[in-house]
Formats: C-alpha cells, structure tokens, sequence
C-alpha cells in the first residue's frame, strides 16, 4: 500500500482518472472530472465499489469520502485533501481534518460551520456528536485513541487548537487563522489556474434530454454546474453576510471566504431597502399584526395595510385602482392568464420578461412576438391579427429591458395598438422608481399615463420589498381580483412588508434628490464604460449591460472582476440567448463617486486581462 507522503508523483487527478479507466473501458484523455459516474459515465455500483478501493490502495486508508461519490471530481477531492494534510502528526491538515469530521457527523455544508459558534447552543452539537467528530479527527491525525473522552471545547476553533496542541505542532500566528481580508479593488492571489479545456456545453444542453430516467438531466446538469462551480465561473446564489448597499460582504461558498465587494448587482436603485423608515415600519408591523396572514386575500387574508398600500400604489402611479399579487411573477402570470383566453390574441416583444412569456403560455391565448422594439413588424403582427384572431389583442411589452437596459418605443407602440383596436400593458419592473419626474415608470417618462390600459410592476426592486401590483381602471383591477388563479388561490405579502412598501413610497415622494443621484451616477458610469470601448448597446435605464457575446469570455471576465472586489451579474443562457452573453451591471442612487471610478477601473482592467478589450490577453493579471 502506498503512504500518502510517498505516493506517485503524478498529480492527485492524473492518477485518480488513471484508476478509473483502469477499471473501466474509457481512455483517460475521455474523462472529465465533473462527469456523473452513472448518468454520463455508465459506472454502477459495483465497478464504483472497486475504483474507491483502487483509490484508497493507491493514497492509503485516510482517504475519506463525506458519502459515495457521485463524480470523478468528488474522489480527486478527498484524495487532494488527504495529501494536503500529510503524514500523521504532521498539522497543516489539522483543520481540514476536523471540519470534515465535522460535515460528515452534522450534514452541515462548509460554509454553515462557524469556528467561534457554541456547538450545543449554535449548532446543536451534543456530547456523542462532538465525541464522533474528535474520534475522526483523531484518527485522520495519527492520534492516540481515547480522546474523546478528556477534551471538552466549546467551539471547533478551540477544537482545532486542543487538537494542534495534542500533536506537538506550534500554535499559527493570528494572522494565518484570519487572514487580513482583501480591499475592495485589490486583486485576489487565489483564483483557479486558466483551463487548458472548455467544456462548450451550456444551460440549453439539459433542457430537452429524452433519457426514459426523468431525472437524468440533473445528473447531467449537477456534474456540468461542478465543473463550472470549480473554475469559479459559476458564482450564483453567494449569500450576502451584511446589508446590501453600495457596498456589501458576500460568502464565496467555493473558497469558504467572505470578501466585502463593491455592489453592482442590486435592483435597490434607491437605496430604500436599508432606509431606517422602511425598515422600523416592517418592525413595527410585523410586531403588531405577526409574521404573516396564513391565508389568501379573499379568505382571510387581507389587512387593513393591503387595502392602504394598494390605494398608495395606485396614487403614485395616478392610475383609478390597483391589485398587489404576491410577486412580480405572479402578477404577470395571474393578470395575463385572467384577460386572455383561447380566443383572444397576446402580442409581446422578443426580449419580455419570462414572466410574461410564461404568463402567455398559461392563458392559451395565440401568441404572436415582434422583433425587439421593432415597430414594423410589430404593424405587420397586428395587420395579421385583423383576419385570424377573433377576440381582443392585448400588446405586452416591458418597460425597461431587464438584460438590456433600453427602454420599450412605448409612443409607437400606443399609437398602432388605437390604430388596430388593441389594449397595451407595460412592465415597470425596472422602470417605477427609476423612469419619469416622478419615478412612476415608463408611461410618465412619455408622457402617456392616460393612455396605457394597464401598469404592471415588482415591488422588489426600486421600492425595496416584496410583491407586485397592477394599475388600472376600477373595472378591470376588480374582474382580476376574482379571476386572477395567482391572487386568489396565493397566500400574499405580509403586512410588515405592505408597511415597509408604503414607508418607501413615502420616502421616494418626498426625497426627490434619491432620483437624481441614481441619474448622475447612471450618466457618469455609462460614459466612463462607453469611453473605454465597451458595448453597452441602447441602455437608458440603470441597467448597464456590457456585451461580451462568447459564453467562455463573458464567464471568465466576471471571474476577473470579482476577484478585484466587484459583483455583478454575468449573465448566460437563458438569460440571454446563446451568443449574446454580457454581464449586467445595476447603478443605485448609494454609489459614491469613488465607487463609480474604482468600479470603471476594474471593469477595464478585467477586460484587459481577459482580452474583451485590447491591451492585455487571458493571461494577464494571473
């Protein structure tokens, strides 16, 4: 048996594949690590069963798997660990050695175990588990047998200590157990080394798979995301350990880190969601009236400050009445399916939200799209709807594109939907809070608030909490009370949130200067981006999109930028079509001169580095 201080030189994964394909009918040169064994690899039980024993002849028994291992990726892993934590009694694998033990006896991830959190208090950690962690730890160490049964800790970080101290090994330095975190715009040292292959799949790839097994697509697609995950390409769904402003402390769960970035990835585009109103009001209500309201607005469900907000809502919008759903979503699904049946026709922009694209779909209704802002043939969908559809045409459109940032031909469009006899609905979901004198959304900002029928928006965004509305006439706002599924048959909004969404309202009206920061932030970044050369096609709204095109390009700049100190959204299939990949930058109202110039700076710089501008190539920066 080979000890793991003296094994092969090869590289952990060269000799990790080299054992599976000894055990199997594949060349090396055909595995990928993020491969699933028995989804995409046809490894079962049995065959799996003699690469884990291969493994451990090879590296040696202190190879540990926190359970079977579902792809090549997970046996180079533990094996990388163990020969990390070298011979036994030696420490620099010490802490690793314990937090496995640890994820393997409470299931918790990596990122949930806090080293200074009590372990019975905090993390529920008894006596027997704690027992059942030292005991592995031990053993993984090299060190004597019985521990359990004299160290007493309060935490794992004392653990680690008590553990360190046992082998003989010097207590770290401060430093190298909290490590001084990175400035915001100071390049991370650790980031994984340029791949030499690409895997040129993408999200589309798992969509329509026939395999007769109904789950074999997230096999494939969970060993496709690892791949992704481990080149930190994929960086989706980090959770923030702070407010999010202008600034904000963010997990990376791929490196167990926590970094603070500068924030351009927050739809809060007036600063409201952290205003000391907004959230005293949630406070306050949810003190008063609890937690939720256990029921639908028709049964049960309804407070006196739903009636309130949507009476404010439809004020701020100067529309007659207003409907507050459950969520942006929800609101497009539930007006859209209610107004429209078989019979009648919807006729929506390319580029709408999917929200409305799946609303369409669940109204029946013939759809009919036009080219993105393209009025011509928006007329010709009309024309042809004189002759086939029988019932009423209902044009949708978003206000402010969401991945693009321009904004609807809303003029045009209102004026061909009278020619033909249509009824027009527009999105605001970017647009409240950010278009118009007033910030009321699209139809302010042209002037037409008499003559768009219908005014959708999320109140997520801009106005900092949680929902969505519908602004329009009395008439038609109470027929979608009654025939709107995802209002009648949806628990909504609690009446904290409705108390915090009507405190932002009142802020936005009588803060004005909240507006025109966001517009002078907006004009100073998208000038320094479009001076430096990017593509930022016809944005005119907060949402400044950087078109790169190349999915690998689009994903590896975004790396780039983070680990400079910035977040923002890189956006790929399905977000945007394959092709059309770009990262979504959001301006707020919060960001700071200095903010906007580090930001531009980064943004350059990552380019250069991953060669979307001239001056630099893939490999500068590393």
């Amino acid at each position: 048996m080979t000890d793991l201080a003296h094994s092969a030189p090869a590289p952990a994964r060269r000799q990790v594949l080299e054992i599976i394909a000894s055990n199997t009918l594949y060349d090396v040169a055909q595995l990928r690590p993020e491969s699933h064994f028995e989804g995409e690899l046809g490894v079962d039980a049995a065959v799996l069963e003699a690469i884990v024993g291969d493994v451990r002849d090879r590296f040696g028994p202190r190879v540990r798997l926190p359970g079977e291992p579902a792809t090549p990726q997970d046996l180079i892993d533990a094996v990388e660990r163990a020969l990390a934590a070298g011979a036994p009694g030696d420490d620099a694998g010490l802490p690793e050695a314990v937090m496995a033990a640890a994820m393997r006896h409470t299931h918790y991830r990596r990122d949930q175990l806090d080293l200074d959190a009590e372990l019975e208090a905090e993390l529920g950690i008894d006596s027997v588990v704690l027992a059942s962690i030292i005991g592995d730890a031990a053993e993984e160490l090299g060190l004597p047998d019985g521990l359990a049964a004299e160290i007493t800790v309060p935490n794992l970080r004392a653990l680690i200590g008590e553990l360190r101290a046992r082998t003989g090994a010097p207590e770290p330095p401060p430093d190298e157990l909290d490590p001084e975190e990175l400035a915001v715009g100071e390049l991370d040292p650790v980031r994984p080394a340029p791949s030499t292959s690409w895997d040129g799949r993408s999200m589309r790839d798992f969509m329509d798979d026939r395999d007769p097994d109904l789950f074999a697509k997230a096999r494939g697609f969970t060993s496709y995301l690892r791949g992704r995950e481990a080149e930190h390409l994929y960086w989706y769904g980090m959770p923030l350990r702070s407010r999010c402003a202008n600034r904000a402390r963010i997990h990376d769960e791929l490196t167990g880190r926590t970094r603070e970035f500068l924030m351009f990835a927050s739809n809060n585009y007036l600063g409201l969601a952290n205003h000391p109103r907004v959230v005293d009001a949630i406070c306050e209500a949810t003190r008063s009236y609890g937690a939720t309201n256990t029921g639908c607005r028709i049964i049960g469900g309804t407070n006196h400050l739903h009636k309130e907000l949507e009476r404010r809502l439809a004020a701020f919008k100067r529309r007659p009445a207003c409907i507050v759903y459950p969520g942006g979503y929800s609101a497009n699904l539930g007006a859209v399916s209610a107004l429209v049946k078989s019979h009648d026709a919807l006729i929506v922009d390319k580029l709408n939200h999917m929200s409305i694209v799946d609303g369409c779909k669940l109204s029946g209704g013939v759809r009919k799209i036009y080219g993105h802002n393209d009025m011509r043939a928006l007329e010709r969908v009309l024309e042809r709807c004189e002759g086939q559809v029988r019932g009423g045409k209902l044009i949708v459109t978003d206000g402010v594109f969401s991945m693009h940032g321009d904004v609807c031909d809303l003029p045009e469009i209102v004026r061909l939907a009278r020619r033909y006899g249509a009824r027009v609905m527009v999105d605001d979901a970017h647009a409240t809070g950010v278009l118009g004198e007033r910030g009321s959304g699209t139809a302010e900002h042209f002037g037409l608030k008499d003559e768009v029928d219908l005014e959708l928006g999320t109140m997520s965004k801009a106005l900092a909490g949680m929902g969505g509305f519908v602004a329009g006439e009395e008439e038609v706002v109470e027929y979608l009370r009654f025939y709107s599924n995802s209002y009648v048959f949806a628990a909504t909004i609690p009446a904290g949130v409705a108390a915090g969404l009507i405190a932002a309202i009142d802020v936005l009206e009588e803060e004005p200067e909240r507006l025109a920061a966001l517009w002078s932030n907006i004009r100073r970044l998208r000038a320094d981006l479009a001076d430096a050369g990017f593509d930022l096609e016809d944005t005119q709204s907060a949402i400044l999109p950087i078109v790169i095109g190349d999915e690998r390009r689009a994903l590896e700049m975004g790396r780039a930028v983070r680990a400079r100190g910035l977040f923002c959204q890189t956006v790929v299939f399905p977000g945007v079509p394959l092709g059309d990949a770009r990262l979504r930058v959001s301006v707020t109202s919060e960001h700071t001169p200095e903010d906007l110039a580090l930001a531009a700076q980064i943004f350059v710089d990552a380019a250069r580095e991953t060669g979307v501008l001239p001056g630099g190539g893939r490999e500068a920066g590393r």
